[in-house]
């Protein structure tokens, strides 16, 4: 009987899913893992598990405690559902640019919301660095302990994926694997699938980037150089995060909105997959890699 104890168990052992489209016009067998199916819609889910049971075990927080975030909104409402499933208040400090449906579902779940100027990481109002700012002031007077949870520095995410969504991976294609690909946005994915696949087998691991980022740029010429930009949310980077130290990568390769968006309505119309932004670049991230390869 596959039955579940809690909340927790239903985070993660998402399926693979053939691309048809990509596959047939790359001859190669392309795979996207369906990570909207974890239950707070994203791999997000993921991440927030990883950080909040690593702080648990390091005697962070504690039953009643209050979980505090910088995120463009999937790692939120990870957070905010694996909070509530533990008894944790969680308090999201968000770019004001982000999606209304983003904004209204952290409501939804009972995050408190603080919707503060887009600016960059640089700057001391950036949200990430107020996030920051708010967790060590709460924590002054908060008895059961605030975690900061800081997706992008925090290597809890990374080993999050390392323990879960790379071996899923090679469980689930019997080591036939050649190579993975996928968009950064805190660098946890990529570093972690990447580091437990390579200590498996010589795979090859692209780096799947949106304009407007500068990671394309440092891993092709070793320079933190962002040029035009993207519609997508949540992913794109502008500094190497702690997580992204521990990153290698075989190649890098950059893909536009146009591409993107193309990608995103035909596996829409034609395989039935209502995907976002982000799934877009990395579908065409993977036919660049393929044909690569």
């Amino acid at each position: 009987m596959n039955t579940k104890n809690n909340f927790i168990e239903t985070i993660g052992n998402t399926p693979l899913i053939k691309l048809n489209y990509p596959s047939k016009i790359t001859g190669c067998n392309i795979y996207g893992k369906a990570e909207f199916l974890n239950p707070g819609g994203s791999i997000k889910d993921r991440a927030a598990k990883a950080i909040i049971l690593d702080a648990i075990k390091d005697g962070k927080i504690k039953d009643g405690g209050t979980i505090v975030e910088g995120t463009a909104g999937n790692t939120g409402i990870g957070l905010g559902l694996v909070g509530n499933s533990m008894g944790f208040k969680t308090i999201i400090v968000m770019p004001e640019t982000q999606s209304q449906e983003k904004k209204d579902a952290l409501k939804l779940i009972g995050c408190e919301l603080k919707l503060v100027p887009a600016l960059p990481y640089s700057n001391p109002g950036n949200y990430i660095r107020q996030s920051k700012t708010l967790a060590y002031e709460l924590n002054k007077s908060k008895k059961n302990g605030v975690l900061w949870a800081n997706q992008f520095d925090n290597i809890s995410n990374m080993n999050g994926h390392f323990s879960s969504t790379g071996p899923e991976i090679w469980k689930q294609l019997d080591g036939k694997v050649d190579g993975f690909t996928c968009a950064v946005g805190t660098g946890g994915t990529l570093a972690g699938v990447s580091k437990y696949l390579k200590e498996k087998k010589d795979i090859k691991i692209f780096l799947s980037d949106p304009y407007g980022s500068a990671l394309y740029n440092y891993y092709k010429k070793d320079e933190l150089k962002a040029e035009g930009n993207s519609i997508t949310e949540g992913i794109g980077q502008g500094r190497i995060t702690e997580n992204l130290k521990y990153l290698v990568v075989d190649d890098a390769v950059r893909i536009n909105d146009k591409e993107a968006l193309e990608m995103i309505f035909k596996l829409l119309k034609e395989e039935g997959l209502f995907l976002g932004g982000s799934s877009g670049i990395n579908v065409c991230g993977a036919i660049k890699m393929a044909e690569k390869l």
